[in-house]
């Protein structure tokens, strides 16, 4: 568990430059004083018109103070204002989306491989501690000096009891999204999470991603397109969900190893694993770990 403590002074941090923001507010590379060390500021605003602090960043400062992992971003403070919230993590270079554009050239297979087992160790310890991560992307594995990888934003993330209650649909970033999530399943399970992975490890070797759709609609026929459109055979009581329809276009499986002939035959049939339209069929982190495609590494 991280041991940080809530502090009080925002003054020791000295922003230097604005990395990012969103709905959730803003990001920047500070100095702190104290230390004369580097790190990221998100600083979340409290509107007036709610009561406390944002749910979202409530539960992304109670998840980080439970994952303390090589893996995952560290949460060093965090310090409230009368007006803002500020957590204060670690410093990383930059994002994977970030470092996979910057490259002249298509990634190595042993560099995607080795960012992919850094990402399943992390993300196996998140699962292992009943945590999905619900948004992972490119942009949110962060990169350090040494090109070891993160995970971050756990703002969408929650922690799951079994059997699995309903939640929100709301989750994931549309080209990421897990079928059963925009075919309108609400008791989703970790495999959403192997889903993204599955697309990002396509993405790190392909250099573009896999399903880019405009809308949620256009996003299932993207799968559709490679994966196959399912049906009660392939995917027992997906006609059950709330979106589908039997009048989807019919298509068939394109094999991974016409998609990705550059990859070796272990991890095409990984890619294929992770890519299961069926939840129930899609290997979990703590098999993709187990995968002959990882032989011989640490």
């Amino acid at each position: 568990m991280s041991t940080f403590t809530f502090g009080n002074d925002i003054r020791r941090f000295h922003r230097i430059q604005l990395l990012g923001k969103g709905a959730y507010g803003k990001v920047y590379k500070a100095r702190d004083s104290l230390n004369n060390t580097f790190v990221a500021l998100k600083k979340s605003l409290i509107s007036m018109d709610e009561e406390g602090i944002p749910t979202s960043t409530m539960r992304e400062i109670c998840l980080l103070r439970q994952l303390s992992h090589p893996g995952v971003v560290s949460l060093l403070d965090v310090i409230m204002t009368d007006s803002s919230l500020y957590l204060i993590f670690e410093l990383l270079d930059q994002d994977l989306g970030t470092f996979l554009s910057s490259l002249d050239n298509l990634l190595s297979e042993e560099q995607a491989k080795r960012f992919l087992l850094q990402i399943l160790k992390a993300l196996y310890f998140c699962h292992s501690r009943r945590i999905i991560h619900r948004d992972l992307k490119p942009q949110n594995l962060l990169l350090d000096a040494n090109l070891n990888i993160k995970l971050a934003d756990f703002g969408l993330s929650r922690i799951f009891q079994i059997p699995m209650r309903p939640s929100t649909t709301s989750v994931q970033t549309l080209w990421y999204r897990a079928p059963e999530i925009l075919l309108g399943c609400t008791t989703y399970t970790t495999a959403i999470d192997i889903w993204s992975i599955g697309c990002i490890f396509a993405e790190m070797v392909a250099g573009v991603p896999l399903f880019p759709g405009t809308s949620e609609h256009n996003q299932l026929y993207a799968i559709f397109r490679i994966m196959g459109t399912p049906n009660e055979e392939n995917w027992s009581g997906v006609g059950s969900l709330p979106r589908y329809s039997t009048d989807f276009p019919k298509w068939s499986t394109i094999l991974m190893k016409n998609l990705f002939p550059r990859i070796a035959p272990e991890g095409q049939d990984l890619l294929e694993k992770m890519l299961s339209m069926d939840p129930n069929k899609r290997i979990s982190a703590y098999d993709c770990l187990q995968h002959p495609y990882f032989q011989g590494m640490n």
